[in-house]
């Protein structure tokens, strides 16, 4: 029997080209100045609910994410990829939400599609490393959740069995099912575009998408409803604006700063046991290691 499977995913700013003009002056990310991606580790979650999918006949793989329009772009790809389908949460009320917000309104959003049997998540979002969205989605909908997945190993007769990624090695654990997981970048990557996907779902749009082109394509997305991504505001989803957005998030940003490490200065040394002996006292006596 097949599995329901919801995959939280962000699309985030690149923070390898973070400039100058990356924060605004109310302290949220100006996520426009910056490219857009899919942010890594939620590749890494979905590419395990798709070795589910694959392992289980009937599975289907649902895409749920939160932001501006563009962020269709997320769903898209992950159709590309082998997903069944895709939520869009876009409303002005969410903007500048903190792990809290977000939480929440992925929590409600989740209640709204109800049938599930797994919630993947990447473990954290490269834009603030936090590793708290996935835990609070869990705790807001009083499921049980397993951090660090690196491999599903299976997910049936009510229980999820799956291998986590420790500072110190690894543990094979179970949990019972619905249950939240959040994967590690540890596990395998992402497979690539499907061809044949690509195809398929390359005109699939939301209503906003199909509403601003010039193009019109509303005969073929009547004719396949495939090709139409779900796009729910906060009243589609039944929320307490309050918990929402700024209002909704204690955490506010108070600077971002882009990290360069350039070397200074290099040295060669021999391969012999004395220079590296004499290099790893020097390491130690200057706090590097140890």
């Amino acid at each position: 029997m097949g599995l329901n499977i919801i995959v939280l995913a962000k699309q985030v700013p690149d923070t390898r080209n973070v400039g100058k003009d990356a924060m605004k002056a109310d302290g949220t990310v100006n996520r426009a100045a910056l490219p857009a991606i899919f942010n890594p580790e939620d590749l890494n979650a979905l590419e395990q609910a798709l070795r589910l999918k694959d392992k289980y006949p009937g599975t289907k793989v649902t895409l749920l994410t939160m932001g501006p329009g563009r962020a269709a772009d997320i769903i898209r790809e992950g159709l590309f990829r082998g997903a069944d389908g895709g939520v869009l949460l876009t409303d002005r009320a969410f903007a500048g939400s903190d792990t809290l917000a977000t939480s929440y309104a992925l929590s409600c959003a989740i209640r709204k599609i109800k049938d599930y049997d797994l919630i993947l998540a990447g473990r954290q979002a490269i834009d603030g490393d936090t590793a708290q969205v996935g835990p609070q989605v869990a705790e807001k909908l009083g499921l049980p959740q397993v951090t660090y997945g690196e491999e599903i190993y299976s997910a049936e007769k009510g229980k999820i069995s799956l291998k986590r990624r420790l500072e110190r090695g690894v543990e094979t654990v179970e949990c019972p099912m619905p249950a939240v997981v959040t994967i590690n970048s540890s596990a395998p990557p992402c497979r690539p575009r499907n061809a044949k996907l690509v195809m398929k779902f390359k005109h699939a749009q939301t209503v906003t998408e199909r509403q601003n082109q010039s193009e019109d394509y509303i005969d073929l997305t009547n004719d396949r409803p495939y090709l139409n991504i779900a796009e729910w505001s906060v009243d589609d989803i039944e929320s307490d604006k309050e918990k929402l957005g700024l209002s909704g998030s204690p955490t506010k940003v108070k600077q971002i700063e882009n990290v360069v490490f350039q070397a200074k200065e290099s040295r060669h040394i021999q391969a012999n046991d004395e220079e590296i002996e004499e290099l790893v006292k020097e390491l130690i006596a200057n706090h590097t290691i140890g």
